[in-house]
Parts: C-alpha cells; sequence; structure tokens
C-alpha cells in the first residue's frame, strides 16, 4: 500500500525570510513616514493572504500588488523595482536546518510531495539548495488556485493519484492548510507550528515545533 506525505512548503520546509529584507529594502521610506516597521508587515502579510483568495494570478503578481497596496496603505512611496526585489528574494530561501535530514529519513518509507502556493519556477530553486527529491510537487500554478482554495488539493491528489484519505499532510500555515485539510479528510494532520501560536480543540491534527520529531511520530 502506498504511503504517502504532502507538504506544504513555505514556513514549514523553506525558512521563508521575507519580512527581514523588505524592511530593509524599504528603510528609509519606512522612517520618513515613521511607520511601525511591524504594523507594515502585518499589513503586507494580510494583503498576501486576501490576495490569494481573489482569482489566480501568478505568485510573483500577487507579491508585487499585495507590496504595493501594504506601502500605499502606510503611505510609503513605491517603485516597480521594489516588488521586482521582494520577487527576486523567493527562490533564494533554503530549508530550516533540520529539513534535509527529516526529509530523507521520511523517504525511507513514504512517497514525499509539496503543495505549494508558489510558481513552478521559484519552487524548484528552492528544493534545488534543500538538496531533497520530491515524487510530486504541485504548485499554485498548476492548480490554477492557490490553498486554502479546494481547487488547488484537488488538483494535488489527481497529480499525485491519491485520496485526501490516503494522505498524511504536514504544514505550518493554520488558514491555508490545516482548516481546509481537516475539511477534506485527510489520513492525518500534523501542524508545524514554529511560532508557538495557540491552536483549536474544533480542529483533529498532531503538533510539533520543527520537523526534527516528525519521521519518529510517522515510524520512521
Amino acid at each position: 500500500m502506498r504511503e504517502i506525505i504532502t507538504f506544504d512548503a513555505y514556513g514549514t520546509l523553506v525558512d521563508f525570510k521575507l519580512n527581514a529584507p523588505t524592511v530593509e529594502l524599504l528603510k528609509d521610506r519606512i522612517a520618513e513616514v515613521g511607520v511601525d516597521a511591524q504594523e507594515f508587515l502585518g499589513t503586507f502579510n494580510i494583503m498576501r493572504f486576501q490576495a490569494v483568495v481573489e482569482p489566480y494570478r501568478p505568485y510573483a503578481e500577487v507579491l508585487r500588488s499585495s507590496l504595493r497596496n501594504a506601502m500605499r496603505r502606510h503611505g510609503l512611496r513605491y517603485q516597480d523595482s521594489d516588488g521586482d526585489a521582494v520577487v527576486a528574494l523567493i527562490p533564494t530561501f533554503g530549508p530550516f536546518p533540520e529539513v534535509p535530514d527529516a526529509l530523507r529519513r521520511l523517504k525511507n518509507r513514504y512517497e514525499i510531495a509539496i503543495i505549494s502556493n508558489t510558481q513552478d519556477g521559484f519552487i524548484a530553486k528552492n528544493i534545488e539548495i534543500m538538496g531533497v527529491e520530491f515524487d510530486h510537487v504541485i504548485t499554485a500554478e498548476q492548480a490554477g488556485a492557490y490553498k486554502p482554495d479546494r481547487q488547488a488539493f484537488e488538483c494535488a491528489f489527481q497529480k499525485i493519484g491519491a485520496r485526501p484519505e490516503e494522505i498524511i499532510h504536514v504544514a505550518m500555515g493554520w488558514e491555508y492548510d490545516i482548516i481546509p485539510g481537516h475539511d477534506l479528510g485527510f489520513k492525518r494532520l500534523v501542524w508545524i507550528n514554529r511560532r508557538n501560536q495557540p491552536g483549536s480543540p474544533a480542529y483533529d491534527y498532531e503538533e510539533l515545533p520543527d520537523l526534527s520529531k516528525l519521521p519518529e511520530l510517522l515510524g520512521c
């Protein structure tokens, strides 16, 4: 019988270090108008979530429009080069330290796959840095939709050739993955709670602070 684990990528496997370089890029303009950097980043994150629940656009466009809208919301001057600089960061991100070893251990028993809100070209570079081969890589570009949209997951099930009740799904994103994953009926859900956020007893999931203990949890 096939044993399959699907993973969210950014924030789960890939260290999505977008906040600090974005603030560094805009530091002079942030200082100029006296904006609180954390408040600005909060707006940027909200804008990104709102953008992915709208009709599909490529992830590069989502990032550019989200940054532009967040900057305008806080009175910062936006330039096309700002969006280009943020987009250029995405393929440079590597894995969290424990991830490659955990994935290699899991590959001894499981098929491993990625379901990610990204573009094919971006995630290919992130996986290359990670140094681990995946059996399946499904992106929003392929699905024409972003998680938490059901279409993103249905595309993954079709490409993997398995039903949700046959798959263990591992993710950091609560709104993007854990809530829709519960509704879809995954075999198991494992929440990678890197930020020590509060969970909810309304959903059936297991919780780990990172991937270091995931092989042990899943019998490897």
